[in-house]
C-alpha cells in the first residue's frame, strides 16, 4: 500500500500540466475549506473551484472498476466508503459555495483542463 501515491500521480500531473498550459494558476493538494479535513488536488480559491483527480480503482469508476479477486468483501467495503466520502465531500463543499469538479484518471487531461478552465473563468466573471 505504501507504493500507492497520494498525490503527484501520472494522471494528476498530466491534468495539472494541461491546466497550467491554459494559463490557470492553482494550489496543489490543499484543503479548500479550513474546517473540512479533505484535500483537493487543484484548488482555485478566488473562483471557489475544487478539482479532484479520482483513480478508477480507488473511487469505483463505473466504467473501469473491477472488483478485487482476493479479500473481495474488504475491498468492496473500502471502495464503497471512498465513494461515500466523495459524496460527502461534494455536498460539504457545495454547501460552502464551492464548485466541485471530479476528473477520472482515464479522462483526457486536455479535455478535462478545458472543462476546468471554463468553470473557473465562468465563476471569476460572476464575481
Amino acid at each position: 500500500m505504501r507504493s500507492n501515491r497520494g498525490r503527484d500521480t501520472k494522471p494528476e500531473l498530466a491534468l495539472r500540466s494541461a491546466a497550467h498550459r491554459l494559463g490557470l494558476r492553482y494550489r496543489v493538494d490543499t484543503a479548500p475549506v479550513k474546517d473540512l479535513r479533505r484535500r483537493a488536488d487543484l484548488v482555485f480559491a478566488k473562483a471557489k473551484v475544487a478539482v479532484f483527480s479520482d483513480g478508477c480503482y480507488w473511487h469505483g469508476c463505473p466504467e473501469h472498476y473491477r472488483p478485487a479477486r482476493q479479500n473481495r468483501q474488504f475491498w468492496a467495503d473500502k471502495i464503497e466508503k471512498n465513494r461515500a466520502r466523495d459524496r460527502d465531500t461534494d455536498m460539504r463543499l457545495t454547501d460552502a459555495g464551492w464548485l466541485v469538479i471530479r476528473v477520472w484518471e482515464h479522462e483526457d487531461p486536455i479535455e478535462a483542463a478545458d472543462r476546468i478552465a471554463k468553470a473557473v473563468r465562468g465563476r471569476q466573471e460572476q464575481r
